[in-house]
């Protein structure tokens, strides 16, 4: 395992067109590469608009997937690890909100699919129910690499700190994130859960989301971003199209979780989940 590496998030814009998103998550995989990058993280729902009521015309499934087979095969032409986003997935007549990683020669090291769904209504500024198309995901995920271990989650996911911690009691010494705040929830929580993320778990987290097009009907926030262990930003996008990059130290999350060793410290005989359920 590398000590250090070049980790890149490409805050892409998408539209309606399918194939014109996944030419440009290409485009700027291929980018990413170029500068050095040697693990690649794509936005939420990068080959299609956010929009519930469109998953289904978007959906692909796993064994059939063009958008997938694009990714996969420049992860391998290109020698990357890739995060790739998440896309619509169809499988036994049920969708999913799914994030697959793909390891350097584009073999299928992991899928996540997105365990908790946005379902809100914030009176006067955003409406939305994911649960109206698409089921929810069952499973923690958490993948070996060469670079490090990575803890994977999508978008609602982070506001549920169980899930980030039980990522860091698997290992993971970053949480990748694809996500798709919006200009309600992004202004007020976004820097602020990513950081929390990062100091709870003593964890980078790479944050991913789309460019802003104030022309859809879903704004994402864009400012996609990368948190260290100590809860500090070392990396930030603006609301625009751009690849930003980090330089992923681990030996940084060992010196830190070994001179404020919080894991060690948990009182599990008081707080576990296990004595929770109990009760």
């Amino acid at each position: 395992m590398k000590n250090s590496f070049r980790l890149a998030i490409c805050q892409m814009k998408t539209g309606d067109d399918k194939e014109s998103n996944v030419s440009r998550a290409v485009e700027m995989i291929k980018r990413a590469a170029e500068n050095k990058a040697e693990m690649v993280v794509l936005p939420e729902m990068f080959n299609c608009p956010y929009n519930s009521s469109k998953f289904p015309e978007y959906c692909e499934a796993e064994g059939n997937s063009l958008t997938l087979s694009a990714i996969s095969e420049n992860a391998r032409k290109l020698g990357l690890y890739i995060v790739a986003g998440s896309i619509p997935e169809t499988d036994s007549g049920r969708i999913y909100n799914s994030s697959y990683i793909f390891g350097r020669r584009g073999e299928l090291i992991g899928k996540h699919r997105k365990m908790h769904l946005f379902d809100v209504d914030i009176p006067g500024k955003i409406t939305f129910k994911e649960s109206k198309t698409l089921t929810a995901g069952e499973q923690v995920t958490v993948v070996d690499t060469e670079l490090c271990r990575v803890g994977v989650a999508v978008c609602y996911d982070i506001r549920f700190p169980e899930l980030a911690r039980l990522m860091a009691l698997k290992g993971a010494q970053l949480i990748a994130l694809p996500a798709a705040f919006n200009m309600t929830t992004g202004p007020a929580h976004w820097e602020l859960l990513m950081r929390a993320r990062a100091v709870d778990n003593q964890v980078y987290v790479a944050a991913a989301s789309p460019a802003r097009d104030e022309k859809a009907a879903y704004v994402a926030y864009g400012n996609s971003m990368v948190a260290d262990p100590w809860g500090s930003v070392i990396a930030r996008a603006g609301g625009g199209e751009e690849i930003v990059y980090a330089d992923i130290d681990i030996a940084r999350v060992d010196k830190i979780r070994e001179e404020l060793p919080l894991l060690k410290h948990r009182r599990t005989d008081v707080y576990s989940v296990e004595e929770k359920f109990k009760r």
